[in-house]
């Protein structure tokens, strides 16, 4: 392994303290500490998982999992039918490890979480100024020449059927066939530095409590070498961004219940992989960006990275079929259909470090995750794919058009394994009863302490959620410091 300097701002000592402490450097907590330290406040970002270059390790590889990923990318919601998620536990977080693919906030999405939640002030045209100054900080680019061609492959299928196929936009910054990655750590991270605040990593925040009209952080600091010493921070105001799954674990940890880890949400995703008569998959080929629209808010569909390696995990259910894949990957690729389904709790163990996520499925999530594979197959054999495998147990292999009827049109609920990516909504936002957290993310009843990361969404956000994530931490971090610090 290759050994970097930690780069933090600030040297960890037994006793901490600052005005205001952000907890997590993802999307969220990276935006809200930058306007916080741009404020004129004393700022302390903490963040769990280590600090490490964006391009080591490299992206998609097994180090950048073993490193960047908690619990290197194995966590579980139980359930009839599980949901394998993944997290990043880094400074910048998730932005460190997705491919950026950015959107903003569909109107019809912000319209549903104010009618069910009440939220106030959260309009399309309300929100449109925070997207723009987060897209003015980490800058947002369409794909510079031609994309490759399994991406292009999805947008010509779906195209040939009528339906509406985009090519979406990436938190990038191009320069030829390279470029950067507009994560936290190239961006947001660095100007929050700039403007004085301070940074530690490698520490875990275990409980919030009040004492003396503060908040008292208990924290354990784990350095590169050296045994974990325990860490007390103070300060008058926390901002909680440990994502979806960690902050409703902490909340709960310190005795904040109200709502808080009982409406869990994901991007539920199937894949397939198409195999086709000419070469698509090209190492060097810009990552893939095209999308299928057409039946959103139900379930969309995408293309994901697709090295050997990928293809052969993806298809590892199919032993038979990895020699396969070792002589015609560069004919594959993996493609995904996305849906809303799934409702989990979050809830803490005696003695657990990581807290217990139980999913339930209903009987429509199910019906979408057939539906959505049988339109996918579609869209590949309108692309010219020769042959489609499910990544799921005992499927058939599709050859055409046709076998498409050999698939259900609703999944049965031991029979498939979703993975997802985004997870959001466990501490919603809003003025109703069902809500965790006031309209801008303040946690009720706990004065000095917001929310501001996934966890305060509605619900999902249907398209990619980190331009939402860092609109609405942009949006309630300028509502918090003109309430509470002017």
């Amino acid at each position: 392994m290759m050994a970097f300097a930690t780069n933090v701002a600030e040297r960890v000592t037994h006793q901490m303290a600052a005005d205001i402490v952000v907890i997590g450097s993802g999307p969220g907590g990276a935006v809200a500490a930058m306007l916080c330290a741009e404020a004129g406040k004393s700022v302390l970002l903490v963040e769990e998982g280590p600090n490490l270059p964006l391009q080591w390790p490299p992206h998609f590889s097994s180090e950048e999992i073993l490193h960047k990923y908690r619990n290197a990318g194995v966590n579980v919601a139980l359930g009839t039918t599980q949901i394998s998620y993944v997290e990043g536990c880094c400074v910048g977080g998730g932005s460190e490890v997705n491919r950026g693919l950015y959107h903003r906030t569909p109107a019809y999405v912000l319209d549903a979480w104010r009618d069910d939640f009440d939220v106030r002030h959260l309009t399309l045209d309300e929100l449109m100024p925070h997207f723009l100054a987060c897209e003015e900080i980490a800058r947002v680019e369409y794909l510079p020449g031609e994309a490759s061609s399994i991406s292009k492959r999805l947008y010509e299928g779906a195209k040939s059927l009528g339906w509406l196929a985009i090519e979406a936009p990436r938190l990038y910054r191009y320069t030829g066939r390279g470029g950067s990655k507009q994560s936290m750590s190239e961006t947001f991270v660095p100007r929050f530095l700039r403007a004085g605040g301070r940074l530690i990593a490698n520490t875990a925040i275990r409980r919030l409590t009040m004492r003396g009209g503060k908040w008292r952080l208990d924290a354990r600091h784990a350095p590169a070498n050296g045994a974990p010493q325990p860490v007390e921070i103070s300060a008058a105001t926390v901002f909680v961004a440990c994502g979806a799954v960690q902050t409703p674990a902490l909340l709960r940890r310190s005795g904040l219940r109200r709502n808080v880890g009982n409406s869990l949400r994901f991007h539920p995703m199937l894949k397939v992989a198409a195999e086709f008569d000419e070469e698509v998959n090209i190492p060097g080929d810009f990552d893939p960006v095209h999308q299928i629209k057409e039946f959103e808010p139900n379930f969309g569909m995408g293309c994901s990275i697709s090295s050997q390696a990928l293809l052969a995990l993806a298809l590892a259910n199919r032993a038979d079929f990895l020699a396969h894949v070792g002589n015609r990957w560069r004919h594959m690729g993996i493609y995904y259909v996305q849906t809303t389904g799934g409702r989990a709790t979050v809830r803490n163990l005696p003695f657990f470090r990581d807290p217990l996520v139980r999913v339930q499925h209903s009987e429509w999530d199910l019906l979408q995750y057939g539906q959505g594979l049988r339109r996918l197959a579609e869209a590949l054999f309108a692309a010219g794919a020769v042959a489609v495998y499910p990544c799921l147990r005992d499927y058939p292999v599709l050859r055409s058009m046709a076998d498409i009827c050999k698939w259900p049109e609703s999944l049965p609920k031991e029979a498939i394994g979703p993975t997802s990516v985004h997870v959001f909504a466990s501490c919603p936002m809003g003025e109703n009863a069902k809500s965790a957290a006031d309209s801008f993310g303040r946690v009720r009843e706990a004065d000095g302490l917001y929310i501001t990361d996934a966890s305060v969404l509605c619900g999902p956000t249907v398209v990619n959620p980190q331009g939402t994530v860092m609109a609405i931490a942009h949006r309630n971090a300028m509502h918090a410091i003109e309430s509470r610090f002017t």
